[in-house]
């Protein structure tokens, strides 16, 4: 009886499209949406060898339009934002930057618009200034507790423990002074305290996703057994345990990084 080899895949999936073009899913999502892949056309899903064969020479050209940085939605865009310009940016004020013509919508995830960081670091300064200060109007110059941590990229705990030890003076309103927040932020000591709570927080959170994933994944392989064994009817969820993987692989990769 003849053999016949099988030499390479028939069709390919998001994931392995994203691998055969050596970029991430993320990038192969975008480039489909404006039109630097070709629409899947097996099913809409999926792409045929030959399809996939015809795109391997736009890898360059998609890491270009793109860049090699996941882009973010609003409320993360402010956060980058916020940081680097010193304000409490607001993810209103992103939309503001949008309707302006200042910033771009690259795609949407979940309904939800997204940014190339790229684009956001691109802003200049005093542009996101002049949207942050139309917003706040006569409270420009001041922030409130969130307001700051936001700017700080720090647990609005850490900000309040910080703004009681140092008697941070703040208005009527319980505002503070945006001018003393930046004196904190230019602050390298709190800026390590800082660094090392968020990595405190970071790891607390990776174990929790880490331990969450494993009772998924042992839970899934005691239906895989009771399925085997005709206690169950129908077999498990199959798309559970790729996503808890996925979960369990990123959470074991923050906690094994060095301090």
């Amino acid at each position: 009886m003849p053999v016949t080899l099988i030499t390479g895949q028939n069709e390919y999936g998001l994931r392995q499209m994203a691998t055969k073009l050596g970029l991430s899913t993320w990038q192969v999502r975008l480039a489909r949406e404006h039109g630097l892949l070709p629409e899947p056309d097996i099913a809409g899903r999926r792409w045929s060898a030959a399809l996939a064969a015809e795109s391997d020479g736009r890898t360059e050209r998609i890491r270009a339009a793109f860049g090699d940085e996941p882009p973010v939605g609003g409320l993360k865009a402010a956060l980058r934002l916020a940081v680097r310009v010193a304000l409490d940016v607001e993810r209103a004020d992103i939309e503001i930057l949008v309707a302006r013509g200042d910033l771009t919508v690259i795609g949407r995830f979940q309904e939800h618009p997204i940014y190339l960081l790229r684009d956001l670091d691109a802003l200049h300064p005093q542009t996101v200034a002049d949207v942050v200060n139309a917003r706040k109007g006569p409270l420009a110059d001041t922030v409130d507790a969130r307001g700051a941590a936001t700017i700080l990229d720090w647990p609005l705990a850490l900000f309040n423990r910080v703004a009681a030890e140092r008697d941070l003076p703040s208005d009527q309103l319980g505002r503070y002074a945006l001018a003393d927040v930046r004196a904190i932020a230019a602050d390298e000591s709190l800026a390590e305290r800082g660094r090392e709570e968020q990595q405190r927080l970071a790891l607390e959170r990776a174990r929790k996703a880490e331990s969450r994933s494993e009772d998924i994944l042992r839970g899934w392989l005691l239906r895989c057994t009771a399925y085997l064994d005709r206690a169950l009817d129908d077999p498990p969820d199959s798309a559970a345990p790729g996503r808890a993987l996925r979960s369990l692989e990123a959470a074991r990769d923050l906690i094994a990084r060095p301090a």
